[in-house]
């Protein structure tokens, strides 16, 4: 995914960030577990920054009101990335099936 500004704003991408996944899991994303699988938000300005500080606290009032937990997501400048090799680049479309079912290799 790349962020374009001129589509969406930052703040609107952090909003939707909390609400497609779990940000109370830590390091896990349903049954997968691990440090790949924090939650973590990047910013590359101090506006961007504080949005994502901002953001968290709202999400993140809202979800104790509820006792649904706390946001274990981190919020850090963003890290040098690195793609992943080939063999993983879209990785659910090459090994989902339509139903969702994981395709078997022979």
């Amino acid at each position: 995914m790349v962020f374009d500004p001129t589509k969406v704003s930052y703040a609107e991408l952090v909003k939707t960030f909390f609400e497609v996944h779990d940000p109370t899991q830590g390091m896990r994303q349903g049954n997968d577990v691990g440090t790949q699988y924090r939650s973590a938000i990047y910013y590359t300005t101090p506006e961007q920054e504080q949005v994502a500080r901002d953001l968290t606290k709202v999400y993140g009032d809202e979800l104790r009101r509820r006792r649904l937990g706390e946001i274990t997501t981190e919020i850090r400048e963003v890290p040098t990335y690195y793609y992943a090799e080939d063999l993983h680049q879209q990785y659910l479309a090459k090994t989902r099936t339509a139903t969702g079912a994981t395709r078997t290799r022979a």
